[in-house]
């Protein structure tokens, strides 16, 4: 069954057509093609590769993503026929959508009105499904796959804040979670590379990348994750704080006399790597500055982010009595073995034994492969895993549309 799958951010949509085996098992598909158009709202860059395309890169103007999805779909006409159904990752569903669900028109408005818990994602998610429609009319079957949803297993203690319960339920204040594609695709990857099924094992899965997140699985759901309200909280990200005391929103409003959204922008635009280091959002440049010009800030913003992956990291195994592995992933969990060793150092007491061999030779892994990065008599194990969400939401979509029969 062909699926397109099409993931929409505030300026870009990355694509990719996948040809999945309809009952969702084997090995990764390879992407017939796939890519992504940046700088909508602008001049854009239009990328493609895959089996049936050759790889390109072009730049034109594109005013807003129904007109990125008309090029797409006119640019890409001969490879694009054959789809029988599309799937979109949508990054909040609420407390009312909890697993992949057929989009219709009051499914588009239930999205529409979760806009105001996520107002720089859903307006975008939502901005690519009304495109491919236009494109594709009615007729094809649309999914949307959602972000939130992994998560929606946590108990109600793993949930809510310790606010007034009335007004937590009158704004719907609650943890919802972030990541949870990627999250489950990690936890899909560590069971389909050593042949253990979810429902037997414990995980603690990272996703490190400019965005981070820590999610702790057991029997193959989510029981505690790092992002809450917002993708704000939890781990030192690229430009995200973290975790850091309320009460700091309120007294920054007042000594710079600006009001508390602006606040709010610098936490999740000026802070994290980039605000600690004064330098950049970007591990690997802040690797190679830490090393080759000693820069202390950048050490120290390093430090920072191991410490807090690593604290997060005890206090899951308390809430999960123990786990099987660790599992990295994201474009730093992927890609820096130094990374993963510092945070890994001084958990021997947990029984994670690192193979520094292994560890380094686990970089550029292709989608959906696994590696193990740990000793072999490691009690607790690591792993790198090279999640794939693409095609994830592609077997997610499949799932939904034959469960509804069309």
């Amino acid at each position: 069954m062909q699926i397109l799958v099409i993931n929409s951010g505030s300026s870009s949509i990355k694509y990719r057509l996948l040809d999945v085996v309809e009952d969702g098992g084997g090995p990764n598909p390879p992407a017939l093609l796939e890519g992504v158009i940046k700088g909508i709202g602008g001049v854009a860059t239009f990328e493609v590769n895959g089996e049936d395309a050759q790889r390109s890169k072009t730049t034109l103007e594109i005013r807003n993503h129904a007109q990125a999805l008309r090029v797409l779909f006119d640019r890409l006409a001969g490879s694009l026929g054959k789809i029988e159904a599309v799937g979109h990752r949508v990054v909040h569903g609420g407390e009312q959508y909890v697993k992949p669900t057929l989009i219709t028109e009051q499914v588009e408005a239930g999205i529409d009105s979760l806009s105001e818990l996520a107002p720089l994602h859903n307006p975008s998610c939502l901005a690519g499904i009304r495109g491919a429609k236009a494109v594709l009319g009615r007729s094809i079957p649309m999914v949307a796959v959602f972000d939130t949803a992994f998560h929606q297993t946590m108990p109600d203690v793993a949930k809510r804040y310790a606010l007034p319960a009335e007004l937590a339920d009158r704004y719907r204040i609650r943890r919802y979670g972030f990541h949870g594609i990627a999250h489950a695709s990690l936890a899909n990857g560590y069971a389909t590379c050593t042949g253990k099924p979810l429902t037997e094992v414990r995980l603690i899965t990272l996703q490190l990348g400019n965005g981070c997140s820590v999610t702790a699985v057991a029997k193959g759901r989510s029981v505690e994750t790092s992002m809450g309200f917002t993708p704000l909280e939890g781990l030192v990200m690229g430009t995200r704080s973290g975790d850091l005391d309320a009460s700091i929103v309120s007294y920054l409003s007042e000594r710079e006399k600006v009001e508390a959204a602006e606040v709010e922008r610098w936490l999740n635009e000026r802070s994290g790597l980039l605000g600690v280091s004064g330098r950049s959002n970007d591990m690997r440049e802040l690797l190679r500055v830490a090393e080759q010009e000693h820069d202390k800030r950048a050490q120290f913003a390093i430090d920072l982010f191991c410490y807090r992956v690593r604290k997060y990291l005890g206090a899951y195994l308390a809430v999960l009595d123990g786990a099987d592995a660790i599992v990295f992933g994201g474009g730093i969990g992927e890609n820096a073995p130094e990374i993963r060793e510092r945070i890994c150092q001084k958990m021997e007491w947990c029984g994670l034994k690192m193979n520094r061999d292994r560890n380094r030779a686990a970089v550029g892994l292709s989608p959906g492969r696994a590696e193990k990065i740990s000793t072999d008599d490691s009690r607790l194990a690591a792993y790198v895993v090279a999640a794939d969400e693409e095609t994830w939401i592609a077997r997610e979509t499949v799932r939904c549309v034959r469960a509804a029969h069309l």
